[in-house]
């Protein structure tokens, strides 16, 4: 998961798989369309009234008129914790474009009164924002809302409220708590206490919040020493009551619950919507998974109003793109204006204007090059993200002797099912070396993507498994998706899988993640504990959507492990309460991986 102020934290964990959550949004780059001139005046802190007496802080922007009674004019509006001002220049640019925009800091942050709960109050809250602007004198009555993460969670927040003045929204890189934050699947991060730092108190914490070196040192050295997970806001300096809250949530339950929509709600939002998110995004699961909820429970008038785009971007490109994350290269057609595009949906949805050229049908997803120079990617289309990610081919795990533990001892992934075998690593949480030779170095954020650190650190404590060559240029596009077949010594564990193309002259780009622990294998709401030498079933199917044209000649690598990394949560493998775990709970755990006529261990991959 990743992230850095104002993009997206990157900080490398050792599994490729980012720490998602919600930071700010860059301001436009030279490259997105600013205001030519000043065609707006503002109205700094306008009080918002909540039903419960709070007041939200906003600042208006308002489209400039010669007129002495200016028209009305449909409002955008951003509900954010980063401090209104942090959207300055993009609110600059839609009053310069004939739309009210409102910057409005969520209650407990910036100037607005209240106390900061992330994720709990802006569906109300959202609601009466929204009935308070279409009400004012400069609106006509029309309302969206703009913005990407903790933005884009709290646009379907509101909508599932349903305000009768809401007109549209564009959720990007909508974060979807808890599948992708505060946990990744039920699996903790320590990049909670960097977000909750960044989110203290009213003011900005945007120095302290970027400052890697600082976060890096604190999280290896609480590795190290197996201070409880619990402990690790005071570990940081800074104890958390929001923190230590969503320790008591460890699981989806009703607390998460009350935050996103329920089917009903789904079936009777009935607003366009489009929804923006990205292959490298770190809440790419979060904004996959509120589509596909919205679609499969919406009407065919409905769906044909929600429009899905996934570029090839990070966390902050689904905003402010980019031509490349990470060392992987995108090219120039990936470089959208996404100011222009939110413009023309605006213009669309409220103002009866064409509807956006770029949007030729439901899905617009970018296939990435060959290679990693980013020439002759192409934007691409498609009917439906279901059809888009159908019929995938089933390559099964096998293994030479049981030796797959490593990049040069690698088992081998076949169409071919194999009819016996297993492969072996061992998890020793008392092992620091991952954490210290990988996690604890300088992340090198430019690379992450294609660095083999991690890949080529594994041994005992891993397997690795690649295809044959490929013979031709193959493209890649849909979810994939891996079973295995486990048995563990340990009542649980946590697993860990990666994805990755290997060109021909060695390169490698990193193209999918997931992470799993043990018991919740059948349901994220309910745990069931491992009994030794039981063969369970894990299924690692996120939904991630990957599009990339395979080079010739490239190999597929899978790498299957347990984190170990200064990231995430470690689990002892106890079966105790994970977050309260220390080294006296440590137990080294014996994974197997199966692959025999009944456990046939495979990986699902989207091959044309």
């Amino acid at each position: 998961m990743n992230r850095i102020p104002f993009v997206s934290i990157l900080l490398f964990a050792s599994n490729s798989l980012w720490a998602q959550t919600p930071p700010p949004a860059p301001s436009p780059s030279p490259k997105e369309s600013p205001p030519a001139t000043v065609e707006y005046d503002t109205r700094w802190g306008a009080k918002i009234p909540m039903r419960d007496k709070v007041e939200l802080n906003a600042t208006l922007y308002l489209p400039k008129s010669k007129e002495q009674t200016p028209p009305k004019t449909p409002v955008i509006f951003t509900l954010t914790p980063y401090i209104s001002d942090t959207y300055h220049s993009r609110a600059a640019y839609f009053a310069s474009h004939g739309y009210a925009f409102a910057l409005v800091d969520v209650r407990g942050r910036g100037n607005s009164s209240g106390e900061f709960e992330p994720f709990a109050n802006e569906a109300r809250d959202g609601y009466d924002v929204v009935e308070w602007l279409a009400r004012q004198p400069f609106c006509d009555g029309k309302v969206a809302m703009w913005g990407g993460s903790y933005a884009g969670f709290d646009q379907w927040a509101t909508a599932k409220e349903l305000p009768p003045h809401l007109a549209a929204i564009v959720p990007a890189a909508a974060a979807h708590p808890p599948l992708d934050y505060p946990s990744y699947n039920n699996v903790g991060m320590t990049y909670d206490m960097q977000w909750f730092t960044l989110t203290s108190g009213r003011a900005a914490q945007n120095n302290l919040f970027g400052d890697q070196k600082f976060w890096r040192t604190k999280f290896l050295e609480a590795y190290k020493k197996h201070i409880a997970f619990k402990s690790l806001d005071s570990f940081v300096g800074n104890p958390s009551v929001n923190f230590q809250r969503i320790l008591k949530h460890p699981m989806a339950d009703a607390y998460y619950d009350a935050m996103v929509p329920t089917i009903d709600q789904f079936k009777k939002i009935t607003l366009p919507i489009l929804t923006i998110t990205g292959q490298y995004d770190g809440d790419e699961l979060g904004a996959l998974t509120f589509y596909r909820d919205h679609i499969a429970n919406a009407s065919p008038e409905t769906r044909a109003k929600h429009f899905l785009i996934i570029g090839p971007w990070d966390h902050a490109g689904t905003r402010t793109p980019t031509d490349e994350a990470a060392g992987v290269k995108f090219g120039s057609a990936s470089m959208l204006d996404l100011n222009d595009l939110h413009r023309q949906w605006y213009d669309w949805t409220m103002k009866n204007g064409p509807k956006p050229e770029f949007l030729k049908n439901q899905v617009v997803y970018y296939l990435l090059a060959p290679g990693n120079t980013g020439a002759n990617g192409e934007w691409k289309y498609a009917d439906s993200l279901e059809a888009l990610t159908a019929n995938p081919r089933t390559f099964y795990l096998d293994s030479k002797n049981g030796d797959a533990n490593g990049v040069f001892r690698s088992g081998s992934l076949s169409e071919k099912q194999p009819s016996e075998g297993s492969d072996s690593f061992t998890y020793d949480p008392l092992d620091t070396t991952r954490g210290e030779t990988v996690d604890g170095i300088d992340p090198k954020e430019k690379i992450a993507h294609i660095n083999q650190s991690y890949a080529l650190s594994i041994g005992n404590d891993g397997l690795v498994y690649h295809t044959e060559p490929l013979p031709n240029e193959t493209p890649l596009i849909g979810c994939p998706l891996l079973t295995l077949w486990v048995s563990i010594d340990t009542p649980d564990t946590d697993l860990s899988a990666d994805l990755y193309e290997i060109q021909p002259d060695g390169t490698s780009i990193w193209l999918w993640s997931d992470l799993r622990r043990l018991r919740y294998r059948e349901s994220l709401r309910q745990e069931k504990l491992v009994k030794p030498g039981e063969i369970v079933r894990c299924d690692f199917n996120p939904g991630l959507f990957v599009a990339r044209r395979l080079m010739k000649g490239s190999r597929v690598r899978v790498v299957v492990s347990s984190p170990n990394s200064i990231l995430w949560q470690k689990n002892y493998n106890s079966g105790g309460v994970v977050a309260e775990e220390t080294a006296k709970d440590a137990r080294t755990c014996y994974v197997q991986i199966h692959h025999d006529a009944a456990h046939a261990s495979a990986i699902q991959l989207p091959l044309r």
